[in-house]
């Protein structure tokens, strides 16, 4: 499914009415009978018929009158709030708020001598509908739009929002000041890029995403992709009945030191369990017996270690070496943030050989900066997995900078640098030079703990191995090992969730997305004929 900027949907909406002849009318009309649906759903769930839509003077606005009239007749008391002078609506939200007012819907104007009334109206309701701001507002919600939003967060009932969350920026997923804190979010056509990126995504609960009549090849164009299973499925690399251990790849993973050996075991246990055929560790020959033990599947490889057990600068002889007899690179879990390592890093990322998956400790021998891959050849593909502390410092910049904006960061990083990146984070984006990008759909607080990058960047690798190509090994490792994340967290609890609990249902997390068995999980059950994608936060369903 594509994602949209709230400037793209506009422009769909634009060529719909002007090139395609659908009237803006009937656009709103679709729009607020999906709203209406989602809302009798939950009166019927909760039992009670009390409806107040709180109505901006804009189309969303507009959309919200609809939805009351259609509640309206399907038997709801309805009250509409109106926030804003009715004198400048724009003419399809007047037309909506007069059909209404025909209907016999009362329309009560949100003012300093009714505040009060609309306050106990609201706390008296089952359902309320937020329709007062649309995509295009910016900024915190001022006037009665933001004591609207108050009234809606304080009455303590559950909230349907009309495409985004009032005071949810449509863009960046930005709240600079109080936003509407809904239970669904009903959004038309696609969904919006601010409804899956933090802060906003915790705003909008569980996000529907419905048709109301947009012609459909509108909706399939854009360089920006939410990550669903279906789409998964068609990047996983195929398993042939007939194959053997060289057919599905070598992976070496270059990592470890005292103290923090078990990185590299997690990255390699990541390879194994998406189906890579073998798996070689090399790090500190000191910590060989460790590993020989601890993944008794996995070969091993000593390299030269200094006094303090950490992998020296002349080990990149021996690892370029390796690399050149296997088929991908994973450097830096638990290698350590030592000058001599980092000179180890380079020598072995400047050298030719397989495609690298760089990681963790890796990263941080190419910054502060991301000099080293600013001034690099493009001979090998790489695959960087950045957390936001990590990517600031390759920016040389602040993860607050990092987190106002990862998709954009992303993007403008994968073009510089020639790679595709990972931007790790809730949710984690990809993207790659061409300026694609793509949002994940699964994970949970339950990866919230150390050691779940390594098993993420080891899985990538093992798919990679197998011949998926960089960009497609990234995006559905993301999307599986969250998956993982949240089978361990439906069986654990998100809390008692580890790093060695989501390697271990890689395996499930994989059948499910070839449908080799049954999904396993009441919590993802069919809704309306469409599959529910678990979300932390919350879930997307589609329309």
């Amino acid at each position: 499914m594509k994602v949209v900027t709230s400037q793209e949907m506009r422009a769909i909406d634009g060529q719909a009415i002007e090139e395609y002849g659908i009237p803006g009318l009937v656009l709103m009309e679709h729009a607020g009978w999906q709203v209406a649906r989602r809302a009798w759903d939950l009166l019927a769930d909760i039992g009670g018929r009390k409806v107040v839509v709180f109505a901006g003077t804009g189309n969303n606005g507009g959309d919200g009158c609809v939805a009351a009239r259609h509640l309206f007749n399907w038997g709801a008391r309805v009250r509409i709030v109106l926030a804003g002078d009715p004198n400048r609506a724009g003419p399809d939200a007047a037309k909506q708020l007069e059909m209404a007012r025909r209907l016999g819907i009362e329309v009560v104007p949100l003012t300093a001598e009714t505040r009060q009334k609309v306050r106990l109206n609201a706390a008296a309701a089952d359902v309320l509908v937020d329709a007062l701001l649309g995509t295009g507002s910016k900024g915190a919600p001022r006037g009665a739009a933001g004591q609207a939003v108050d009234i809606l967060n304080g009455s303590g009932k559950p909230v349907v929002a009309v495409d985004i969350p009032s005071g949810v920026d449509a863009d960046t997923g930005a709240v600079p000041g109080n936003a509407v804190q809904a239970e669904w979010t009903v959004t038309f056509g696609l969904p919006k890029v601010g409804l899956l990126l933090s802060p906003g995504r915790r705003f909008a609960g569980r996000i529907a995403v419905v048709d109301i009549g947009l012609p459909r090849m509108l909706l399939e164009r854009g360089s920006r992709e939410w990550v669903e299973e279906d789409f998964v499925r068609k990047l996983l690399p195929p398993r042939p009945r007939d194959g053997h251990k060289g057919t599905f790849g070598h992976v070496l993973v270059v990592g470890g030191s005292r103290g923090m050996s078990g990185a590299a075991l997690l990255a390699a246990r990541g390879a194994q369990r998406v189906g890579a055929g073998l798996v070689t560790v090399a790090g500190p020959a000191s910590l060989q017996p460790v590993f020989s033990q601890a993944v008794m599947e996995a070969l091993t490889q000593p390299l030269p270690e200094d006094p303090a057990g950490l992998v020296a600068p002349e080990a990149s002889a021996a690892v370029l070496s390796l690399s050149a007899r296997t088929d991908v690179l994973v450097i830096g879990p638990g290698l350590s943030r030592t000058p001599g390592a980092g000179e180890m890093v380079r020598r072995v990322l400047d050298g030719a050989g397989s495609p690298a998956v760089v990681d963790a400790d890796a990263l941080y021998a190419l910054g502060p900066g991301g000099r080293w891959l600013e001034s690099r050849s493009q001979e090998r593909p790489l695959v960087l997995t950045p957390h936001p502390g990590e990517m600031a410092r390759l920016l040389d910049g602040s993860v607050a900078d990092v987190l106002a904006d990862p998709l954009g960061i992303a993007v403008s990083r994968a073009r510089a640098w020639k790679a595709v990146v990972v931007l790790k984070g809730a949710p984690t984006v990809v993207a790659d030079p061409s300026g694609q990008a793509f949002i994940n759909s699964t994970g949970s607080d339950a990866l919230a703990t150390g050691g779940t990058g390594d098993v993420l960047a080891g899985a990538i690798a093992g798919l990679m191995a197998q011949g998926a190509a960089p960009l497609a090994a990234a995006v559905a490792g993301v999307y599986v090992h969250g998956l993982a994340g949240e089978l361990a967290a439906a069986q654990l609890g998100p809390a008692g969730v580890v790093a060695g609990d989501v390697v271990e249902r890689i395996p499930a997390a994989l059948a499910r997305v070839r449908g080799e068995r049954g999904r396993g999980l009441s919590d993802f059950q069919p809704v309306a004929g469409q599959g529910r994608r678990g979300w932390g936060m919350g879930e997307v369903i589609g329309g």
